[in-house]
């Protein structure tokens, strides 16, 4: 049965419209939503890059049900593993239980601002591995130390732990990634590849499968197709590309020659539902369950509308899941406001009714 997640761009919106998204999406019907953390977006024209903890706090608050998750975090360079680990369980604790750590081994776009270089990507698959045995051994409670090649770890300890850890799923380019995810709660990744599931399946893997899928939609297909170029060309360039240009002058430089019409096979463009789910459907046929809509570009409200009047029904219709039931995370109006407008409009507005109290722990 699939579950359908909302991808929250921090590349492309601030902060409060973020947790605005976020509320709008929970009450469309999506069962979780994926926060991306970068210190920088893609290209200038998304303009936005917002520190993913502190938004996801305010996600915690704001929200009731939905699930969240980070898609991804990287754990070795930017940040140590042990601040990870730290961030993930409280974040757990904010939303009693409702997260899910992503990680992944980063960009150089986002990782190498600290000035530790960017090494090959086998280095950086080891870090990532080491990064994991952390996190996972804070997870345990109590003291923990560690020494590896790249990380130390001295007698540290989580005193603010949740009663079960947040599960960990991994993000895979390939085989060896997914190998890596199978020793963790789960494997995600942003193309329709069987042999990704397959490797992470044989290797003993048995956690959810997330992918994320791009999609545009506008009220007219030429729309979305100049939207998606302006701000989401730089998806093309692959993945042997992506985690090895330095700044979002870089990947503009690389992408000049990209027309719009260059993105017609990799984004569903335009409001017709059947081509939304046709280019969903080998991400299922692949053996992904967990499908992570990114809608590209600015106009989320429309396509929040969108997903639950037309492409959720076809969705579940299509492949399976159930509608969650609803549950007001905030009022239309105040959505409304905090979709449209950039901080100044919102200075000081709650970002939720009043809410149950929440459990101590």
């Amino acid at each position: 049965m699939i579950q359908l997640g909302y991808k929250l761009m921090s590349e492309e919106h601030g902060p409060r419209v973020l947790v605005a998204n976020a509320c709008r999406a929970e009450d469309a019907g999506f069962d979780f939503a994926a926060l991306s953390d970068h210190f920088h977006p893609w290209l200038e024209a998304q303009g936005h890059a917002p520190l993913a903890w502190s938004v996801l706090g305010a996600l915690a608050h704001a929200t009731r049900q939905l699930g969240l998750m980070t898609a991804v975090t990287c754990p070795t360079f930017r940040y140590h593993p042990a601040i990870v680990a730290q961030g993930a369980a409280t974040v757990a604790l904010q939303s009693e239980g409702r997260f899910t750590l992503g990680l992944g081994s980063g960009e150089r776009l986002n990782e190498a601002v600290v000035g530790g270089g960017w090494p090959d990507v086998s280095v950086r698959q080891e870090r990532l591995a080491e990064a994991l045995e952390i996190v996972r051994r804070l997870f345990e409670g109590g003291p923990q130390s560690y020494r590896g090649s790249h990380f130390t770890l001295e007698d540290a300890r989580l005193y603010d732990l949740p009663e079960s850890p947040p599960p960990i799923v991994v993000a895979a380019g390939g085989p060896q990634a997914a190998r890596l995810a199978a020793g963790c709660d789960g494997l995600i990744a942003t193309e329709p590849r069987r042999e990704l599931v397959d490797a992470f399946v044989e290797a003993g893997g048995s956690g959810p499968r997330y992918a994320e899928i791009a999609l545009c939609w506008a009220p007219r297909e030429d729309q979305a197709r100049e939207i998606a170029h302006r701000f989401f060309r730089w998806s093309g360039l692959g993945w042997s590309v992506l985690p090895e240009l330095a700044s979002p002058q870089a990947f503009a430089a690389a992408t000049r020659s990209v027309r719009p019409e260059d993105l017609d096979e990799s984004v569903a463009l335009g409001p017709d539902v059947e081509q939304h789910v046709e280019r969903i459907r080998p991400f299922v046929a692949a053996g992904f369950d967990h499908l992570i809509l990114v809608q590209v570009g600015p106009e989320q409200k429309g396509f929040v509308e969108f997903f639950e009047r037309e492409l959720a029904p076809a969705l579940r219709g299509a492949f399976g899941g159930e509608q969650p039931e609803r549950e007001d995370s905030v009022d239309e109006a105040s959505a409304d406001s905090m979709i449209a407008s950039d901080p100044p409009a919102y200075s000081g507005m709650r970002l939720g009714p009043a809410k149950k109290p929440r459990r101590t722990q």
